[in-house]
């Protein structure tokens, strides 16, 4: 089979070994894959797949099942699906656990779907299963024209939230008004802590989903209310800064550092956990129409240098496919 391997400098659609369904997986025909930040820091070295994993890049995807590995009973051959991977999506087979499998939402196409697996299972595992985001709360969603900050948006407004972004041009918070934003933000020219304690009366927001690591750890207390959650999913930032005891400890703040690649399939907290709880509380709000996968670009796969251009530039709204 074909995939795009990490050459020195350059990525490289060649063929490499056939890959099969081991027990209990599946393999899937791609036809799309997500592109991710994820991707990006693995291409340049600072981001080695799980022990295990596949290190090919790319950690979601679309297609159709063509094996099923022993054991494996709940999923057919020739069914469309997505799946969640801790690597392997740039290429033209995956063998992924079978619990990391979804179907294709109603409504929704197959290619399209290869940016809902990644993106929704990381939304939903850190909102809901980590900050316990609630009916009536703020939630602050950082980069929110990305691929997480679009599908952040929507779910937190499903939820019932008053959802406030920040984004970097006019263009991008109109998108994110649109999509169901409250109070967008310009994070070149407004500060979002006056901000969004102007917009709360003085309180703050109760949930802040955060990409940009150390940078943001102290304007993010700041902007955070009385037992508010901040959720650190990124680190695009840095990775150190001081920490406010005192703020943490006056507010009763809780600080999350939370990744998904690296969890276990099976367990507490684990890949086949989250799946699950997506595909019952995400798949009928899209299924419902309240949240739509947002597509910004799509590159055939062989052009995976171009998409990774693209999505570092910050040229896109929403999320970056490759296409096969």
């Amino acid at each position: 089979m074909r995939a795009v391997v990490c050459e020195p400098g350059n990525l490289v659609w060649r063929e490499i070994a056939d890959v099969s369904a081991a027990p209990g997986e599946v393999l899937i025909q791609i036809l799309a894959a997500g592109v991710n930040r994820a991707d990006l820091l693995q291409a340049a070295g600072k981001y080695p797949p799980p022990p295990g994993a596949s290190d090919i890049l790319g950690l979601e995807v679309a297609g159709v099942i063509s094996q099923l590995g022993d054991g494996v009973t709940n999923w057919s051959v020739g069914q469309n699906v997505c799946a969640l991977l801790a690597g392997g999506g740039y290429a033209e087979y995956v063998a992924v656990p079978a619990a990391q499998v979804l179907p294709i939402p109603d409504g929704v196409g197959v290619t399209d779907a290869a940016g809902l697996p990644e993106t929704a299972c990381t939304v939903w595992s850190n909102l809901v299963m980590a900050a316990g985001l609630r009916p009536g709360e703020t939630l602050l969603v950082h980069g929110g024209a990305s691929g997480i900050g679009t599908h952040a948006v929507q779910v937190g407004a499903a939820l019932g939230a008053r959802v406030a972004v920040t984004a970097g041009s006019p263009a991008k918070l109109e998108f994110c008004t649109d999509l169901g934003a409250d109070v967008a933000i310009s994070y070149r020219d407004e500060d979002f802590v006056e901000r969004i304690r102007a917009v709360t009366g003085g309180r703050g927001a109760d949930v802040i989903l955060d990409l940009m690591g150390a940078s943001y750890l102290d304007r993010n207390l700041s902007a955070l209310a009385p037992d508010g959650r901040l959720v650190i999913i990124g680190m695009q930032g840095g990775v150190k800064a001081e920490l406010n005891i005192g703020t943490l400890i006056g507010k009763r703040l809780t600080v999350l550092g939370t990744s998904l690649r690296g969890r276990p399939v099976d367990g507490p907290h684990g890949k086949a956990e989250i799946v699950e709880a997506v595909r019952t509380f995400v798949w009928p709000m899209i299924e419902a129409g309240t949240v739509r996968p947002v597509i910004g670009a799509r590159f055939p796969m062989d052009r995976a240098a171009e998409a990774h251009r693209a999505l570092a530039a910050g040229e896109v709204t929403g999320k970056v496919l490759l296409t096969l």
